[in-house]
């Protein structure tokens, strides 16, 4: 019974006793993140490293709901991975459409510039949700604030960005060189018993419109239509993009929190990335992989969609355009599933902090003087 009502105490709310803090050693008196309250199992042992790494994605979510401000910086990543979307597809439509030749070193420069304008800004944006979230004003926080304070950090950041940037185009450029690294990348998208990730998108209710007489033809070039070019191309290429940044970001998650909470230079946060990456891995996986599944469920809906859209009105939804009922709730669909993703972004850069802050409160045991050096 003992064991039940601790049990029923934590997860539901219902302990009387405030949550344990854990105090950091100080590394500057002008950051108030220091005093960290501590993740949902009180920073202690509990069920161990799993349960630490989804109570950080907890503490994410309780944050969000908390600070309802931190949503800018959802709207703004997704502005951002929209306009790399937008650029992608216009640089197509040049070189298709237009048939303006850019040349080999032309296109590779351009599209350097497009990645590294995403990747700053993602990174900026991240930095400023930190600052904001590390906030102990009594009000909500104020992203705008978090943002302001993010200028300082503009060049190890953008030092940070160049170099996932170019991690990323070196990834992108294997991937298609080597046959072998694409057809393993398709045989492990291929989870839904047929084709691959790309022709899933490639249906309802992703694609509301198979009729594609209607945007092929582009008048006077015979071409692709732009808006074609925006999807699936342009979409593609972000989904690509992203896997890409999110695979690098994965591996190196500390980087921004050290440059932005604990003042480090590019390189010094890039080594502590790594040296408390091996220390709280697991606790990471954990919180990637409950995320992941929040994500994942709420897109393997669309089978109901295209399951009911299937056996209301078959012929037209499968084979022609379908009804505009269908494609309201296509649309519907798409947005909610976007707008979960970039919100589950978000909780996912607050639970970077939890995590940050949990690895260095840990480190306090052994010796003050090693968390310093971190």
């Amino acid at each position: 019974m003992t064991f039940l009502s601790t049990v029923s105490d934590c997860w539901l709310g219902l302990c009387r006793k405030p949550p344990a803090v854990h105090a950091l050693p100080t590394v500057s008196g002008d950051h108030p993140y220091l005093a960290y309250e501590g993740l949902p199992d009180g920073g202690g042992s509990g069920s161990g490293s799993i349960h630490r790494g989804i109570g950080a994605a907890i503490s994410g979510m309780r944050t969000l709901i908390r600070n309802r401000q931190l949503l800018w910086f959802t709207l703004l990543a997704g502005l951002v991975l929209a306009g790399y979307t937008i650029a992608q597809a216009a640089f197509k439509y040049i070189g298709w459409n237009l048939h303006i030749e850019l040349g080999t070193t032309i296109s590779y420069v351009l599209n350097f510039l497009i990645a590294f304008a995403t990747v700053f800004f993602l990174m900026f944006f991240l930095a400023g949700l930190l600052l904001s979230v590390t906030s102990k004003k009594e009000c909500s926080a104020s992203f705008y604030e978090g943002i302001c304070g993010a200028k300082k950090y503009v060049r190890p950041l953008a030092g940070w960005s160049v170099v996932l940037t170019l991690a990323g185009m070196l990834l992108e450029w294997i991937y298609i060189t080597f046959p072998v690294c694409r057809e393993s990348s398709c045989s492990f998208l291929n989870i839904f018993g047929h084709g691959s990730f790309t022709s899933t998108i490639m249906q309802f209710p992703f694609n509301w419109t198979l009729d594609w007489n209607m945007l092929t033809e582009f008048p006077g070039y015979g071409g692709r239509s732009l808006l074609l070019w925006l999807y699936p191309y342009g979409f593609l290429e972000t989904l690509t993009f992203s896997a890409i940044t999110l695979l690098l970001f994965i591996l190196t998650p500390f980087v921004v929190p050290l440059i932005v909470l604990g003042h480090k230079t590019l390189r010094e946060a890039v080594v502590g990335s790594f040296v408390m990456m091996k220390k709280i891995w697991a606790e990471v996986a954990a919180c990637i992989l409950f995320l992941g599944v929040i994500v994942s469920g709420v897109f393997l809906t669309y089978m109901i969609i295209q399951t009911a859209s299937g056996i209301v009105d078959p012929y037209e939804t499968v084979t022609f355009h379908p009804p505009g009922t269908w494609i309201s709730l296509a649309l519907l669909y798409n947005v909610a599933l976007l707008i979960v993703s970039f919100v589950v972004a978000t909780v996912g850069g607050i639970a970077v902090r939890d995590l940050f802050l949990s690895a260095k409160s840990r480190q306090m045991p052994g010796s003050v003087e090693e968390s310093r050096d971190v």
